[in-house]
């Protein structure tokens, strides 16, 4: 089945100041590595100003400058002959609150004819004096978080389970640990081979990235999150009738701030799960004093919750010497007693191979 793409919104700059390459900033990387949405011309960080994105974040160049400020910015983007229209907050900062520096920056963005795209909980249009200046200079602002009417939310329904498409869960042993770029490197090579795939994004990276189904669960009131979910779901299936449809995990069962991972089990109902983990972590990213809980233990928990299997491991090389990543993989796989392996060093053609077999035998079913 064909994918069509998602027309651009417009050419961005993604705003990541002091966070690129660690853990808060992990929308800007979303929007480095890939989106639909917007064409990225440059990502904001003094840090590492005159570095290439790529370059910093997977050691491959991608020809997206990181540069110091707004000004340099938009001359890095004309030097490309291009015109920027969209500020996106690359920061994903715990809590979703944006620091008053941030916050000028964002002034100063539509004080210079910018779009403003948030994924935060701070909505932006609803501050006075920022809307006034976007509605003076003519531009957007769009709070990507900001929870829908009721009235257009769903409840659970059950009709979920008259989607014939295999549902693969992509869940994490934590947040931030790389469950959304799995899942798009999943759907990219599923496509490659020819298999019907399409992506449900569950969070406002993944809207930024162009996914065309998908909810920001974290926008929801909690009775509306199970619905949303299968609504989302029920969508790609009537009206993409893909082979394979991947749900982007949230969090992790045990994570103390955010458990996401129940919903989508509840309401998504996979039918397989693959599990990311980062080896080198110990405790739950931006919660110290909090240790994981042991990949056995979060493994145990996801297959009896769900009844269904994790079939695989993915690993996020964080803080492991990439001349050991393949060690660290096979210690895991011996502890795991499942694939370990990783897709965004090596790609997703040997996860696809282990879930090729479970595609077979929901088509044949």
């Amino acid at each position: 089945m064909h994918h069509e793409p998602v027309e651009r919104d417009g050419n961005a700059v993604v705003y990541c100041e002091g966070a690129f390459n660690t853990t808060n900033g992990k929308t800007a990387h979303g929007l480095v590595r890939f989106t639909d949405r917007y064409r990225v011309l440059a990502v904001i960080d003094s840090h590492w100003a005159g570095r290439d994105a790529g370059n910093v974040l997977d050691g491959r160049a991608n020809g997206i400058p990181i540069c110091p400020d707004l000004p340099a910015a938009l001359n890095a983007a004309n030097e490309q002959l291009r015109s920027v229209t969209h500020f996106v907050i690359g920061l994903a900062p715990d809590g979703g609150r944006l620091a008053p520096a941030d916050r000028e920056a964002v002034r100063d963005a539509l004080r210079a004819g910018l779009n403003v795209d948030s994924g935060l909980h701070d909505f932006l249009s609803e501050d006075a004096s920022l809307a006034a200046l976007a509605k003076r200079r003519g531009v957007r602002i769009r709070d990507i978080r900001k929870p829908p009417p009721r009235s257009v939310l769903h409840f659970f329904t059950g009709r979920i389970e008259k989607v014939r498409a295999l549902k693969i869960a992509i869940l994490g042993t934590d947040s931030a640990v790389g469950k959304r770029t799995t899942a798009w490197l999943l759907v990219k090579g599923l496509r490659r081979r020819g298999i019907a795939a399409e992506m449900i994004g569950t969070g406002q990276t993944a809207w930024l990235q162009g996914a065309r189904y998908g909810v920001v669960m974290d926008a929801l009131v909690n009775d509306f999150v199970s619905g949303e979910i299968e609504h989302a779901v029920l969508r790609a299936w009537d009206e993409s009738r893909p082979d394979v449809i991947v749900i982007e995990g949230q969090g992790s069962l045990m994570n103390p701030a955010y458990p996401g991972g129940f919903e989508i089990l509840a309401a998504g109902r996979p039918d397989i799960v693959i599990l990311q983990h980062a080896p080198a972590r110990k405790e739950y990213d931006g919660f110290p004093g909090y240790p994981l809980h042991s990949l056995e233990r979060q493994i145990e928990a996801i297959e009896l919750l769900s009844g269904k299997p994790v079939v695989a491991l993915t690993v996020n090389h964080e803080n492991i010497d990439p001349a050991s990543i393949d060690a660290v993989c096979r210690q895991v796989q011996a502890r795991a007693e499942r694939p370990v392996l990783d897709v965004l060093a090596n790609g997703a053609s040997a996860l696809i191979d282990v879930v090729h077999p479970w595609i077979e035998k929901r088509g044949a079913a």
